[in-house]
């Protein structure tokens, strides 16, 4: 890889560090204004929403100008939602502004790995980025955890101005402070990725024609028998990954006695698995064997919901060690093991998905725009799945029947995925051989 790639990772580590951190401060503040449970979950369907609305709009936005300007353009956009929820609006109307940069800045992101790197490196290319992304996801959720919990933010609320009252009185307040920052360092990284010189030809500026060209490219990538099952894979995934993110704050709860805190670090500990599965997929699957991984993410509904048959009483609570707010005791190991290996799975399998599906989109439209198609099907599953999670919260369904019901769709929808693959193959065969045939 060569040294642009390791500055567009740099970038990408302290962004999505600052969007989980503020997640988790998000949540926070929502818990302070004594917010109803169901309310939890619709942060990141509003962080999302843009991703939906506006994919006809940022393929074209991140074709139009050299991807580090865009990065940097975006990243200011996530600054502004920070402000704005420092100030006084809305968890989830706040959260929904840095959703907007998030859109934006996501076809910059993957787009530029295919400018970058030959299709023989975008497996490892994105192994690594993938691990990466999950390393900050990690930190981040753990980042946020310490800096709500009370000894540190009683600490950040300490420090006083001169002369000047900043208002920041609320441990969720004096996180987005920090994050705030932290966006500001992701910033400074973008103005240091290079251009790398790829130009496409002049995008279209009419809202219809953009929303026309935008339904092609869906249907294009849909049509091609390699792009299809990709797709569908990352789009489940991406839906179940941001449903799994709240399933484990609520199971944490109920199921491990855990606080708020303790739930944010204990969701960063299945991203300790995403993380391994991406950087042994890395390693391990090259491109032209990307579907054969397909089966890992059966496996991977399955043992959701054999976590969900665990809760802490079932061993007894021996602490074994404790560091800050993770502790370690014999009764949380089988749900730590769980959600490592639940991690593991998903890393495994989504990563050469991730990487087919930008290869097909490069090969038959622009970086761009594939990656636009991407997240508008990744974020529509994204939004169905917690619209029907908050449903189930409001309707009060215990939580171990909404793991296995989640787990079970899972399973059958990846089991579905391999039974179109196969017959995509065996119509792609039987064509072939009529060819054949008539020469």
């Amino acid at each position: 890889m060569n040294r642009s790639f390791y500055i567009i990772m740099a970038a990408q580590f302290f962004s999505s560090l600052a969007d989980n951190a503020l997640l988790i401060a998000a949540i926070a503040l929502l818990v302070q204004l004594n917010a109803p449970a169901w309310m939890t979950p619709l942060l990141k369907l509003f962080f999302v929403l843009s991703y939906v609305l506006l994919a006809a709009f940022v393929g074209a936005f991140a074709d139009s100008r050299p991807k580090g300007n865009v990065m940097f353009i975006t990243n200011t956009i996530k600054f502004v939602g920070c402000i704005v929820m420092l100030f006084g609006a809305h968890p989830l109307f706040s959260y929904a502004i840095v959703g907007l940069g998030a859109a934006a800045y996501s076809p910059a992101k993957y787009g530029i790995l295919t400018e970058l790197l030959p299709p023989e490196k975008l497996v490892a290319a994105n192994g690594w980025i993938e691990g990466l992304t999950v390393s900050s996801i990690i930190l981040g959720t753990v980042l946020g955890g310490v800096l709500i919990s009370n000894a540190v933010s009683q600490t950040l609320l300490g420090f006083d101005m001169p002369f000047i009252d900043t208002g920041i009185d609320t441990p969720a307040e004096s996180a987005i402070l920090v994050i705030m920052m932290i966006y500001v360092i992701a910033a400074m990284i973008n103005l240091r990725i290079p251009d790398t010189g790829a130009r496409y030809m002049s995008q279209k500026t009419n809202p219809l024609e953009l929303i026309k060209d935008f339904a092609h490219c869906f249907t294009t990538l849909w049509d091609d028998r390699l792009g299809q099952i990709s797709l569908a894979v990352t789009t489940l995934f991406w839906g179940a990954g941001a449903t799994l993110q709240f399933i484990v704050i609520k199971w944490a709860e109920v199921a491990l006695h855990m606080n708020l805190s303790q739930g944010a670090i204990l969701q960063a500990i299945s991203a300790v698995g995403v993380a391994f599965g991406a950087v042994w997929a890395a390693w391990r699957v090259p491109l032209r064997k990307s579907l054969s991984v397909l089966p890992y993410g059966i496996a991977m509904g399955v043992v959701v919901c054999i976590m969900a048959l665990y809760n802490s009483n079932m061993l007894p609570d021996t602490t074994l060690f404790t560091v800050g707010q993770l502790k370690l005791s014999l009764n949380l190991l089988p749900a730590y093991g769980l959600l490592i290996l639940v991690g593991s799975l998903a890393g495994y399998f989504v990563v050469p998905m991730n990487a087919l599906l930008q290869h097909r989109g490069h090969v038959l439209m622009s970086a761009g725009h594939s990656i636009a198609v991407q997240n508008f099907n990744e974020n529509i599953s994204v939004l169905m799945m917690l619209l029907v999670y908050s449903l189930l919260i409001w309707l009060d369904i215990q939580i171990q029947f909404v793991i296995i019901g989640f787990g079970i769709v899972v399973s059958v929808l990846m089991w579905l995925v391999i039974k179109r693959h196969a017959a995509n193959q065996a119509q792609y065969d039987s064509m072939h051989l009529i060819g054949e045939s008539k020469h």
